[in-house]
């Protein structure tokens, strides 16, 4: 039987290359995504060219409903989950001054609160089996802070501590949680920004230039490969230097 990797927030970005990565290994994919059917749908097709299987799981991260619906869903129609990664995440960027409840409260409901959700009903799976492996995205501003982020920096500080966590509870059965801290990634996110934005973000970058979403995307199969199989509780930063 073949292995098989969920990841969230897979139809763009990060996530899509993530999908990619794994489906050219050989895995089943599992594709969630929230409300981009069309983008989802063009993933799986490029998925299912690798010959391997490829659903798509919509659904909110942030709901324990959708959770426990994609989860079962996934281990109904691939039999089993080998690999998690969590990848789904939203901004909602203002100085705090400027920041509602509401704004605070989104960020934290996806990206920390989601992370949380599907560990518990992923790891449920992975633990009757013996074997797994957890990968969370956090981000460098989860280690550094950011002016105008401390609702998306918090959430993935968050990630973090979740990460560390998970990873001394689930050692005994042998699954493996680490997380991943991209810095600057050349994604939709960033496409919006000026060149001069861009060229000035560059500037404090080491290696002179932003990433790209393969990077990460590499890091992130190589987490859940044997290649790394001593490795747990870890972040790895994928950010050109930015934050040592």
């Amino acid at each position: 039987m073949s292995k098989v990797a969920l990841i969230t927030g897979g139809s763009r970005g990060i996530g899509k290359e993530t999908v990619l990565s794994f489906a050219k290994e050989g895995y089943d994919v599992a594709i969630n995504y929230l409300g981009s059917e069309e983008s989802a749908q063009a993933v799986l097709d490029e998925c299912l060219s690798y010959q391997v299987k490829a659903i798509l799981v919509q659904g909110n991260v942030a709901l324990e409903e959708d959770v426990k619906r994609m989860v079962t869903t996934v281990q109904e129609e691939l039999g089993r989950i080998d690999v998690l990664v969590n990848n789904s995440g939203i901004t909602r960027d203002k100085l705090m001054l400027k920041m509602s409840e509401q704004d605070f409260m989104d960020v934290i409901d996806v990206n920390l609160k989601g992370t949380f959700l599907m560990c518990k009903y992923v790891s449920k799976i992975m633990m009757k089996q013996r074997s797994g492996s957890i990968i969370n995205m956090s981000s460098v501003v989860g280690v550094s802070g950011n002016i105008g982020q401390c609702n998306y920096a918090s959430s993935k500080a968050g990630v973090i501590g979740l990460t560390k966590s998970l990873a001394r509870e689930l050692a005994p059965r042998h699954i493996r949680v680490n997380a991943v801290a991209p810095g600057f990634i050349e994604t939709d996110m960033t496409h919006v920004l000026s060149e001069q934005v861009k060229e000035s973000v560059s500037k404090t970058i080491p290696l002179g230039h932003m990433g790209e979403a393969c990077d990460v995307a590499k890091l992130a199969y190589f987490l859940a490969s044997e290649d790394s199989k001593y490795i747990t509780g870890q972040v790895i930063h994928v950010d050109g230097g930015m934050v040592m």
